[in-house]
């Protein structure tokens, strides 16, 4: 048996956010980021409209990108003095990641977050609570799906919680809060979706139900993003609603080492992160690569070439003009191909910050984690050590796979 969880409600559309005037409740705590959604005027309209419902606001706001165990545990903190019935959570993946957790340790103060870390071992939510997710961004879908990732700084090591129970009761999908997003964020958080849409439709758990949102959400992704990047606002609406598609099908069909990769990398050398999206989209390319050893993969991974019309008349070379598309949707977007260019920031650098000689002393031990992350379960092809550590290799130096 399989399992398909969504939302209760997805209200979509320009102005949607207005929907949270008709919440039933008497308390909403507000979970937002840097400060954003304060500036372009969001934040106080989402807290008119909460008093339209006629409850009492508090906000918890800083929630830093990559969001910290620490930041989690004041949150939860703060919740349990302020009582809500309401978590509303607003901006990028970080803040709305950073209130799931901090949901389950208001509703639950003695859980500790290693009782959290095994998959799927959540206890039952919504005994104080319902949450709302709002995302500002168009790539981590985190409004509907059973993630969060939680960075444990003292380890390096960034951490994918997954439960049904964090799945977001409410989820509003408003493309005006896109429409702020800088063109590099725009990039990042693109290719995030992208990689999220490719690895569920190759996951050894997907489905009838998520095939069909993995196939459009590549589709409107290979046909949008490029010109969002570009300041198209017609099509950054719709990447907006293709990246709710992605995290739909992968929330269900879960994901792929390309992720267990971006997850270990990203917080692990001195030199400054990895940013997310940016992982995604340089390792991707290595992983089809090494995934399509496996038969059912190689297939897979042809179907989406064909569905976005790419050439090719066999199976490995429509793998490799799908290798080769994602390739050069990088350069388009100015995100490098491999670690040794990755300038701050994420973009095209020809120093890159994080040094050759701490990322090779850290080969074996970022190649151990990435082998035990949880989405490493549901890749096509599961890594011995030496192959993952091969892969990484290949990401630093933009190798060729040949393993």
């Amino acid at each position: 048996m399989a399992r398909f969880t969504l939302p209760r409600d997805l209200y979509h559309g320009k102005g949607s956010i207005a929907e949270l005037a008709n919440l039933k409740g008497k308390k909403a705590i507000v979970v937002v980021g840097g400060g954003s959604m304060k500036r372009f005027g969001f934040l106080d309209k989402v807290e008119g409209y909460l008093k339209q419902a006629g409850m009492e606001v508090r906000l918890f706001e800083n929630v830093e990108p990559d969001p910290s165990v620490e930041t989690v545990m004041r949150g939860a903190a703060a919740m349990r003095e302020f009582e809500p019935d309401w978590i509303v959570a607003m901006g990028g993946g970080s803040p709305i990641d950073a209130a799931k957790a901090m949901w389950a340790f208001y509703e639950y103060p003695e859980v500790t977050f290693e009782d959290l870390i095994t998959p799927f071992s959540f206890p039952t939510l919504r005994t104080k609570a319902k949450f709302c997710a709002i995302p500002s961004t168009s790539g981590t879908a985190t409004e509907v799906t059973a993630f969060a990732v939680i960075t444990d700084y003292a380890k390096g090591i960034k951490y994918p919680l997954a439960d049904f129970n964090i799945t977001p009761d409410i989820a509003i999908v408003d493309p005006d809060l896109a429409e702020k997003m800088p063109p590099k964020l725009t990039a990042h958080t693109g290719m995030d979706a992208m990689t999220h849409a490719i690895e569920a439709y190759v996951s050894t758990l997907h489905c009838n139900y998520t095939d069909p949102l993995a196939l459009h959400a590549i589709k409107l992704i290979h046909e949008n993003l490029k010109k969002s990047y570009n300041g198209d606002m017609a099509a950054r609406d719709t990447m907006h609603d293709a990246q709710c598609l992605a995290g739909m099908a992968f929330s269900n069909a879960l994901l792929g080492i390309v992720h267990s990769m971006a997850h270990k990398t990203g917080a692990a050398y001195s030199g400054g992160h990895i940013i997310h999206g940016a992982a995604n989209a340089m390792y991707l390319p290595k992983v089809i690569k090494f995934n399509a050893r496996n038969a059912e993969a190689a297939g897979r991974y042809a179907e989406i070439a064909r569905f976005i019309d790419l050439p090719g008349s066999t199976t490995e070379e429509l793998v490799d003009a799908l290798i080769a598309e994602l390739r050069k949707m990088n350069k388009e977007l100015n995100i490098p191909y491999a670690i040794q260019n990755y300038g701050e920031g994420g973009v095209i650098a020809e120093q890159s910050i994080i040094d050759e000689k701490e990322f090779n002393e850290k080969l074996s031990e970022v190649a151990k984690n990435a082998i035990a992350d949880a989405c490493t379960g549901s890749n096509p092809r599961i890594p011995t050590q030496e192959e993952m550590e091969k892969l990484l290799t290949a990401v630093y130096y933009d190798k060729e796979i040949d393993f």
